[in-house]
């Protein structure tokens, strides 16, 4: 416990170090996500100079770089970022697209001289320097005004998600819409901790082949990698790539894997539809063929949930982020819901509070599933749901969800202990089914619990949006007064 402590300890003083730099470059008109990502350049080339490889070339190296004057370390900084990013495989992944964002040479010095290089960034450990990293991303998160909340699932989630699905060693892991691969990372932690006597083969597994991200945003993509480089996972070769930056949705996919947690995109519409054959569109550049799903639509989280279950292995198991929608809207998102239903084991539904994500007011689910072994047949026979809704409000910045939040939930989950309670029900799924549109928004009144006025929820959710509109409208009057 003491060293778990002292490692959160060095973490957060190493991100308190980090953050105070990204104060003085705002002077010169970087944002945090551009701050996060100048970081990601300049930390992997400080760490790759230090293990004294040859993934770099000498020309291109932080050594030449650090020798230089102010003048002469932009030049450079601007020539090299581009010309890595040709390179292809993991320095393609870090540094593809890559720009140099700092216009002002001595604060580019500041930041290269007296923050990277005073630090041996190999002799950290991967814990320590991973959770920093991973530090200045929830950092970023929680401002508002980055936007880059959508792509952060709050770590306590995360982790209740990662301890109920149980993923094990030899299995492949994967999120096909990782963000910055806090689901990876979680699992990949789970893993490690739940296996103290791992072979060296087992822990070369782990580091090289278990964990598997796709995202379809280069900046995000990139910070995702290097997330998981800071955490030991990933390696040089191709095929140990550990995050694919592309459309997951594109084509069926080349693999399978035993295990999926996600917290796909919340966008309800996309410019794309996914077709079960050829499209009757008069532009078929926005129709993709994927013959594995079940319905054509263009709603992303239909799309996804049917992407999922064929990246799954039969008798892999999921769990995934949906809005409410996913669960009660008619049309298309009937026809997925009875699929799934019918076709995999979807057992538990966990309902989500509003507030836990950046768009404030947002309800959410976690619904877990499993894809039937061969020869298996059947659904589930009921469908659990945990309303952790009811009576609770939660905010990115000033109520974050505790993992004491879902202790009971993880507990009841794992021990099968599933009689009524004051927060959990089972449904059977015959009754699903009978509905016309097996819908999956299943509540009932909480007796015991005391009830809110109504509409107070969501005068919560009104309040919420007040708030960060006038945190805004103050920074903006801020920025103007200087």
């Amino acid at each position: 416990m003491v060293g778990t402590q002292q490692r959160a300890d060095g973490a957060q003083t190493l991100v308190r170090r980090l953050w105070q730099y990204c104060n003085i470059l705002r002077d010169d008109g970087l944002s945090y996500p551009d701050y996060v990502e100048q970081l990601t350049y300049l930390l992997f080339l400080k760490m790759a100079d230090e293990q004294a490889g040859e993934m770099v070339p000498k020309e291109l190296s932080w050594s030449v770089l650090a020798s230089l004057d102010a003048v002469e370390m932009h030049a450079q900084y601007t020539r090299i970022l581009p010309a890595l990013g040709e390179l292809g495989g993991m320095l393609g992944l870090i540094f593809g697209n890559a720009k140099n964002k700092i216009r002002d040479p001595a604060k580019l010095r500041l930041l290269i001289v007296d923050l990277i290089g005073q630090t041996e960034w190999t002799g950290l450990s991967n814990d320590l320097k991973g959770d920093a990293y991973e530090g200045l991303l929830e950092k970023n998160a929680r401002d508002t005004k980055s936007g880059a909340g959508q792509y952060f699932t709050p770590r306590p989630l995360i982790e209740a998600v990662v301890a109920c699905v149980d993923p094990r060693l030899g299995e492949v892991i994967c999120d096909p819409a990782c963000g910055t691969a806090g689901f990876l990372l979680a699992a990949h932690d789970y893993l490690r901790e739940n296996n103290p006597k791992i072979t060296p083969r087992q822990r070369k597994q782990l580091a090289t082949k278990a964990i598997r991200g796709v995202e379809l945003v280069e900046e995000v993509a990139r910070l995702a990698t290097m997330n998981l480089l800071l955490h030991g996972v990933g390696g040089n070769a191709e095929d140990e790539l550990p995050i694919a930056c592309e459309d997951s949705l594109k084509a069926p996919p080349k693999m399978q894997v035993e295990v999926v947690l996600t917290n796909p995109p919340f966008g309800i519409k996309g410019s794309v539809t996914y077709s079960q054959g050829k499209s009757s569109r008069a532009d078929d550049s926005l129709t993709i063929v994927r013959p594995d799903f079940w319905v054509q639509t263009a709603n992303k989280q239909l799309n996804f949930m049917q992407h999922i279950v064929a990246l799954l292995k039969p008798g892999g198991r999921a769990a995934v982020v949906v809005p409410d929608n996913v669960l009660f809207e008619t049309g298309a998102a009937a026809s997925v819901r009875r699929r799934l239903v019918e076709t995999c084991r979807l057992h538990t539904i966990l309902r989500l509070p509003p507030g836990l994500f950046y768009a404030a007011g947002v309800k959410s689910n976690v619904i877990f599933f499993d894809k039937p072994s061969r020869g298996v047949r059947g659904p589930a026979e009921s469908i659990w749901v945990y309303d952790l809704r009811s009576d609770k409000r939660f905010s990115l910045r000033t109520k974050p969800l505790q993992t004491e939040d879902l202790r009971e939930f993880v507990t009841l989950f794992k021990s099968d202990l599933r009689e009524s309670g004051e927060r959990h029900r089972q449904f059977a799924t015959s009754h699903v089914l009978a509905t016309s549109d097996c819908r999956l928004d299943l509540s009932w009144t909480a007796t015991g619990a005391t009830r809110r006025t109504p509409g107070l929820g969501r005068l919560d959710e009104l309040s919420e949006l007040v708030a960060d509109d006038l945190r805004r409208a103050l920074d903006l009057i801020s920025k103007a007064k200087k």
